[in-house]
């Protein structure tokens, strides 16, 4: 009853918001103006604020300035709304009148964690990835837990761990992995855990958090939000036995924390590694080695660790051979170069037909900006490449053809394909031997007629070329040089 009353709350604090009418003229909402002045605000000085700094983790996570900033950090990554059905909007235009009621609830412990909803998303490889949504209320909590605990476990997890950490990612991750080849390291122990995050033993974890949370009201707290409920797409609720959803803000921190034992199991063996979340490699000198790790390993993780190897997907091979965050690694004479891996390809190539349907219905335009988007998504993150030329003028010359064939397409049949041509400025005798041939719109599309009515000078300013792109980001140096720090 409490938690439904808490939810008829914020519905009436979202319908009512209050707040200056200076501000609401300004266009900013009165609920985010305030709570990004109690977020920069200093913070109070309270009794648990001084002595040691590991006890009265609840005072810190409920404090004004940790709840403040908190939401703000959820509003910023938005996200759809759970169960409840209430969104980030909603929530961020009440929040300054929910501090207050949030705040007891938690100090009190009558704060309930909500249901989860349960959506499942396909993975490339097959099969489907269950990903977990709380309700914007429920994130938000999530959130003010991760930046208190956050600082306390990032000191204690290993430097090979690149996942979900601040100053970290897969850039120092496939850094650690290139300097192993470049020691030496000519075999490569690839581990694939199954449905890792739906099997993480809640015992194990809440005993790992106890070791540095001495506070037992926040154990309580994280032991409530693993049980909650789940919503299944069909509307079918189930308990939950063991796994962390992902998709809450604080699922990565806490896997890093089950996944931290077997860090520093691997550093007691003296193996060296690279582990990306869930997602981690092993070094070794040779294949015999490496079928040697993979056995003793494999038996740690189900036995200790009650997890479990997926034995399709793990192996030990040659490092070009393995696909690590979208990338292979080659061992050359006097480097390592980082390409794309074959994977990687594969899921570029799909996704282009996703964004450049032969029968798109829309605009040209309106193609080319969500194929722009895309773009600088992908190079960003695929900068890292050290030699990717060739096949980036594929792509882009690929992208280009699809963008032609989407004009023949639409053009419906060869008189207005011819005329649309001649009106392009190509001559009659061109423009008809492309509309009237007795072809389909593939073909058609890197005829002359189309070549000389779109030349790649066409896209020029208007589509942004996948090489063009990684170039200027591959050799533009990062504003923050980031160190990486090893430890052997």
């Amino acid at each position: 009853m409490k938690r439904k009353e808490s939810h008829q709350l914020l519905f009436a604090f979202a319908d009512s918001p209050q707040g200056s009418k200076d501000e609401a003229s300004a266009g900013v909402p009165a609920g985010k103006s305030i709570l990004q002045q109690i977020a920069k605000a200093r913070k109070v000085k309270d009794s648990y604020a001084t002595g040691d700094p590991s006890k009265g983790l609840m005072e810190k996570i409920v404090s004004l300035e940790n709840l403040a900033s908190a939401l703000l950090h959820v509003a910023r990554n938005q996200g759809a709304p759970g169960v409840d059905g209430v969104t980030t909007e909603q929530i961020l235009e009440a929040g300054h009148l929910l501090l207050g009621r949030l705040r007891a609830d938690l100090i009190s412990g009558r704060y309930q964690h909500g249901e989860i909803r349960r959506v499942e998303i396909p993975k490339n490889g097959g099969g489907s990835r269950n990903l977990g949504i709380p309700n914007v209320v429920d994130r938000w909590v999530q959130q003010a837990v991760l930046q208190v605990l956050e600082p306390v476990f990032e000191p204690q997890f290993h430097p090979s761990s690149h996942g979900f950490r601040r100053g970290r990612g897969s850039e120092t991750a496939i850094a650690e992995a290139s300097q192993h080849l470049n020691e030496g390291c000519s075999w490569v122990v690839s581990i694939d855990l199954s449905k890792f995050f739906d099997r993480v033993n809640h015992q194990r974890l809440l005993a790992r958090l106890a070791r540095s949370v001495p506070d037992k009201r926040v154990l309580r707290l994280i032991h409530q939000m693993l049980k909650a409920k789940v919503v299944l797409p069909n509307g079918t609720r189930v308990n939950t036995e063991e796994g962390t959803p992902q998709g809450g803000p604080l699922s990565p921190l806490l896997s890093n924390v089950v996944l931290d034992e077997l860090d520093w199991e691997l550093k007691r063996r003296k193996l060296r590694f690279v582990r990306y979340a869930d997602d981690f490699n092993i070094y070794v000198g040779s294949q015999r080695a490496g079928l040697r790790v993979m056995t003793s390993l494999t038996a740690f993780i189900e036995k200790r660790l009650r997890l479990k190897v997926n034995s399709d997907k793990s192996e030990v091979s040659p490092p070009e051979k393995v696909h690590f965050l979208g990338f292979t690694l080659i061992k050359g004479v006097d480097r390592v170069d980082v390409r794309l891996s074959k994977r990687s390809r594969e899921r570029l190539s799909a996704r282009i037909r996703e964004l450049i349907p032969r029968n798109w219905g829309g605009s040209l335009a309106t193609c080319i900006e969500q194929v722009n988007t895309y773009i600088k998504g992908w190079s960003s993150y695929f900068k890292l490449c050290t030699q990717n030329h060739r096949t980036l003028q594929t792509f882009d010359g690929h992208i280009r053809r699809r963008i032609r064939a989407i004009v023949v397409k639409q053009k419906k049949k060869p008189q207005f394909l011819f005329r649309h041509l001649v009106q392009r400025g190509v001559s009659r005798k061109t423009a008809a031997k492309t509309a009237f041939e007795s072809c389909g719109p593939w073909k058609k599309s890197n005829m002359r007629g189309m070549t000389q009515a779109y030349p790649n000078g066409w896209f020029e300013g208007r589509l942004l070329r996948l090489r063009q792109q990684w170039i200027r980001l591959h050799f533009t140096p990062p504003a923050v040089r980031v160190q990486l720090m090893l430890d052997f």
